[in-house]
């Protein structure tokens, strides 16, 4: 499989909406942002998360923390990689607001930030890698991981950080593939009721 790497653009807003929404359902009846926008219907996520890569304030979500590999001109898989210490929850916030939505979504996804892992902000973040159906996941992981991880030790970085639900198994053995290590994790009863999920484990590599 011929594989390229390239940054997103603001015409791959769909395709980072996508990806967002996919990785963050992982599964799952409902994600995280399910509970943000107040909405299961896909096609009105889509459209939030689409104006949120695009938004003026450069959250985590942002069209421009995305890296997308490619396949005779098909879209195979994509990851977002950013700078933690730029990209902070006040920014996402602050980028929610463009969008209409006030701090009152904190509360709704109070269970998340029960079990969502410490970051270091001298650590880089992968978040939202996806694979699309017919693409070998490990090849595609490893190349986008590799491109993303070249950013950041030109950015100074040492270490790389990234987060699986405990349970999602597949994913985990992808990661440790590809050289992370599980350094703890985070468990809460109310997180299980509301996705069916034990918990949250963080995982790290050093560059």
């Amino acid at each position: 499989m011929n594989l390229s790497v390239r940054k997103a653009t603001e015409n791959d807003a769909d395709i980072v909406a996508d990806a967002m929404l996919t990785s963050s359902r992982a599964g799952k009846k409902i994600g995280i942002f399910d509970l943000i926008f107040e909405t299961s219907d896909n096609g009105a996520l889509k459209e939030h998360l689409r104006a949120l890569a695009l938004s003026t304030t450069k959250s985590y979500c942002h069209y421009s923390n995305f890296l997308l590999a490619v396949s005779g001109g098909a879209v195979a898989g994509t990851i977002c990689g950013y700078e933690p210490r730029v990209a902070t929850h006040d920014v996402f916030t602050k980028a929610l607001a463009e969008l209409g939505v006030d701090e009152g979504y904190q509360e709704r996804i109070a269970t998340f930030l029960l079990v969502k892992p410490e970051i270091d902000r001298q650590t880089w973040v992968v978040d939202f890698m996806t694979v699309n159906e017919g693409y070998n996941p490990l090849t595609v992981f490893a190349e986008l991981i590799k491109k993303s991880l070249l950013s950041a030790r030109l950015k100074g970085y040492r270490k790389a950080q990234t987060m699986v639900e405990i349970g999602s198994s597949d994913a985990q053995i992808l990661y440790e593939k590809l050289g992370f290590e599980v350094m703890d994790e985070k468990r809460s009863e109310l997180y299980d009721d509301q996705f069916g999920r034990a918990g949250i484990k963080r995982l790290q590599m050093a560059l």
